[in-house]
């Protein structure tokens, strides 16, 4: 079954005249990291547990690989949810043997696979312990391994960074690149942007059940407005006010942050500059997929 993309198809879902979703597409392509961010109660969480088969959507449907998502289909969903969702009392070993087998794995493939997992995510130590005994970012590292210890040929997770030291997020991220080249769609959510937008190929902000954007960050940030750095030691304060659709967002001492429309021309905001005198620095600035965020939002799409 690797190699399929998971589609997220026009998922719409209400509770009352609450609309939790309405319309949500987007798809996770093989080999892929996804991101998914959105604020609290956007419909992230909501998005993923119909994608598991947690919830049913009024409308719109999941498919993987081209086909509707089946409860066979599911069994091969590596799932992370963001609150914890293990025994308490059981030891770590214990209890990703039993998740295992609960998706199929022999007993002695679910000790190996087990095994394997606990060694690559620095928890061989503590198999015996009760989850309850561990840290939250040891506990968070178990969620993970319950999530890829029947390597599932589809990974959904749910703040899975949430409450991880940088140790621990390093490791994550290498695991869940390892586990997408080999093919396997991978989409998590977070809200630690900065992390997302280093490690995702694609991201999809989600603002009150919608989608609003969804694309690679440099693509969004294409399509979001381009900003310039402008140094002119000698310029007084205003300089660029003369300039057609050039906006300043930022000021500080002879460096100046100008927004620009798309109808404006960045040369006459160079002549604008040399005009009082020298200029030391002009450059683009890539905006970043927090400010992408805070403008989908705040105001539902891109300034």
């Amino acid at each position: 079954m690797p190699g399929g993309a998971l589609e997220i198809d026009a998922i719409s879902k209400r509770y009352g005249r609450k609309v939790a979703l309405d319309g949500v597409t987007f798809d996770v392509r093989p080999g892929e990291l996804f991101g998914f961010v959105g604020s609290n109660g956007a419909g992230k969480t909501t998005t993923m547990r119909i994608a598991l088969g947690v919830l049913a959507a009024d409308s719109g449907q999941v498919r993987f690989a081209g086909e509707p998502v089946t409860h066979e289909t599911r069994t091969r969903i590596g799932y992370m949810p963001e609150e914890r969702g293990l025994y308490p009392k059981m030891k770590v070993l214990d209890q990703l043997v039993f998740l295992a087998e609960l998706h199929g794995l022999s007993t002695n493939d679910a000790h190996r696979a087990t095994e394997l997992w606990l060694a690559r995510l620095g928890l061989g130590e503590r198999r015996k312990d009760e989850v309850q005994k561990l840290s939250l970012g040891n506990q968070q590292r178990v969620q993970l391994a319950a999530a890829l210890v029947h390597d599932p040929d589809v990974l959904v997770l749910d703040e899975p960074f949430s409450g991880l030291d940088p140790i621990a997020v390093d490791v994550m991220s290498v695991v869940l690149r390892e586990k997408a080249a080999t093919g396997v769609p991978v989409v998590f959510s977070s809200h630690q942007l900065d992390l997302v937008e280093r490690l995702c190929d694609r991201v999809g902000i989600i603002r009150d059940g919608r989608m609003v954007a969804v694309g690679t960050v440099e693509g969004l940030t294409r399509g979001a407005g381009s900003r310039l750095v402008v140094t002119a030691p000698a310029a007084r304060p205003g300089w660029a006010s003369t300039v057609p659709g050039a906006r300043v967002i930022e000021s500080s001492g002879a460096t100046t942050v100008l927004e620009l429309a798309s109808s404006a021309d960045d040369q006459a905001v160079l002549a604008a500059a040399l005009a009082t005198g020298p200029v030391t620095e002009f450059s683009r600035q890539r905006r970043s997929l927090t400010e992408l965020f805070r403008d989908a939002v705040a105001q539902g799409g891109f300034t």
